[in-house]
């Protein structure tokens, strides 16, 4: 009996130094994958992947390390295996990276289209002190309630992203995110930290991107979806060019519906495919199991487990 499997993909803040290079070193066809988009977006990507340096965490080369990383997995993943998604989904850029997985974006157009989200994110961005906070611990009402008296206040202060029960980023003025995170401490966070980020992602700040990025996304996605991708924006589905360019300019000033999109699932299995930050978010959200293909040994392991 065949399956209901889910193919899902990781964003922004699972780039590690040595990321893909166990794929890299033993297929010559994640080399040539490599070396083609090394050429299309004008970046060394085993160097910049490989090798220690600091352009990895930012934003306009993150975006796509992460994004051909897990390409990369899905690439080898399809060599092997007759498995096609029931559906596909990701979190963040990897929304964008799961339009790869139902052919609705070429792996190198979507390189291209990432590079240049990652560029606009960061120009919006400029002079803006813009940044991330992860609160733990406090529930999601409460921390859009803080928001809000926040905003009302006057200050930059937005919910951005949706991981967990009890795990919500948000996004605004590092100076803002400073300010209120007492207030969110004394209303029952354990944790209110900023993060290492000079962007603030999903969130008005980026207003800016938005054209120029629907301008990208009107040029690459193609109207050829063999499976429906589940939003960011409504967590709900979609299968078609004209709601994937809408939904992902969206995107950039709304908030991830990550733990609605994925609570909300009835399938056997999630493969992620290029990290495992999501198999980690994924065990308290759906008792499907979650599979993560990180290297050529756990890319076996998926394969032998789901046949």
């Amino acid at each position: 009996m065949s399956k209901d499997i889910a193919f899902i993909f990781p964003g922004q803040g699972s780039q590690i130094i040595g990321m893909g290079k166990d794929f890299y070193e033993k297929s010559p066809l994640v080399q040539d994958i490599f070396k083609k988009a090394s050429k299309r977006v004008g970046i060394d990507m085993p160097s910049l992947m490989f090798e220690e340096n600091e352009n990895l965490n930012e934003t306009e080369f993150a975006q796509p390390a992460i994004l051909l990383v897990s390409a990369a997995a899905l690439k080898l993943f399809q060599e092997n295996s007759q498995i096609t998604p029931k559906f596909a989904l990701g979190h963040s850029l990897g929304e964008i990276t799961s339009l790869i997985s139902v052919g609705a974006i070429d792996i190198y157009d979507a390189l291209e289209l990432v590079r240049e989200r990652g560029l606009l994110m960061k120009r919006a961005c400029e002079g803006k002190n813009a940044g991330m906070m992860v609160l733990v611990g406090l529930d999601d009402a409460k921390s859009e309630e803080i928001c809000q008296k926040a905003r009302d206040e006057g200050k930059q202060i937005w919910t951005a992203n949706y991981n967990n029960d009890g795990q919500i980023v948000i996004a605004g003025a590092k100076d803002d995110l400073g300010e209120y995170a007492n207030d969110f401490k004394e209303a029952g966070a354990k944790r209110a930290l900023l993060l290492s980020m000079s962007v603030a992602s999903h969130c008005p700040i980026l207003q800016s991107a938005c054209e120029p990025l629907r301008e990208k996304l009107d040029k690459f996605i193609k109207d050829e979806f063999t499976a429906p991708i589940i939003s960011n924006v409504t967590a709900k589905p979609y299968k078609n060019k004209k709601e994937a360019v809408d939904l992902l300019e969206k995107q950039l000033i709304s908030p991830v519906l990550y733990k609605q999109s994925i609570s909300a699932q009835r399938v056997d299995a999630f493969i992620e495919f290029g990290g495992s930050v999501l198999k980690g978010l994924n065990k308290r959200l759906n008792e499907a199991p979650t599979y993560s293909i990180t290297d050529m040994t756990t890319l076996e392991e998926t394969l032998k487990i789901l046949g």
